[in-house]
């Protein structure tokens, strides 16, 4: 379908009528009736489309659109007559449809962008963080029920109360410390064994 198959030879018919003849053999069975349509509609269908300002290729996607959707709905138009209309509406919609579409994608420079967008972790860098968090989670889990207990409780506490640590652990105030550091130095140890995995 191209822009240059502008009619050569035409009669003196308007295109509306001799479209509203094609299309009525059409519809009554004659395949070949849509050539006809398609020949005597298409340099309109052009016209129409090109006045909203349309490169050729998006035009061109337009104009076949158009083409499609009559093949699909040709049975919602009751009046044959009213298929040059039907085709223009068409075509028109769907280049204004395609011309807002372009506004809105104009491309912006990667610098603007940047500045725009607010400022997240990749989702590789998220990705690795959530493998370190595993790993150590994992590293947690090898230990005993008391150094997991200790860690777990400390990890969530910025400044841990030791009396009641004490308490909930079962454990002297004065071993608090050393037992932390020995679990820490086993979660360091599994770290190093591949994260307790």
């Amino acid at each position: 379908m191209s822009e240059d198959s502008r009619t050569e030879g035409q009669s003196d018919e308007s295109p509306w009528s001799k479209a509203s003849g094609a299309f009525i053999a059409w519809r009554s069975g004659d395949a070949r009736a849509v050539d006809e349509l398609v020949s005597t509609m298409t340099p309109v269908l052009w016209h129409v489309v090109r006045a909203y300002g349309l490169d050729r290729q998006a035009a061109e996607d337009v104009i076949q659109a158009t083409w499609l959707g009559l093949v699909r709905h040709h049975q919602t138009i009751a009046d044959p007559k009213a298929v040059a209309s039907w085709l223009i509406t068409s075509a028109r919609r769907g280049a204004a449809a395609q011309a807002r579409s372009a506004r809105r994608a104009d491309p912006v420079e990667d610098e603007k962008l940047h500045a725009a967008l607010p400022d997240v972790e990749s989702a590789e860098a998220l990705a690795m963080l959530d493998d370190e968090a595993a790993g150590l989670w994992n590293a947690v889990a090898s230990l005993d029920e008391r150094c997991q207990k200790l860690l777990r409780v400390v990890a969530f506490m910025d400044r841990p109360d030791y009396q009641s640590l004490s308490h909930d652990l079962d454990m002297p105030v004065g071993s608090i410390g050393p037992t932390r550091a020995r679990c820490l130095a086993k979660v360091r140890t599994a770290l190093a064994k591949g994260g307790g995995r």
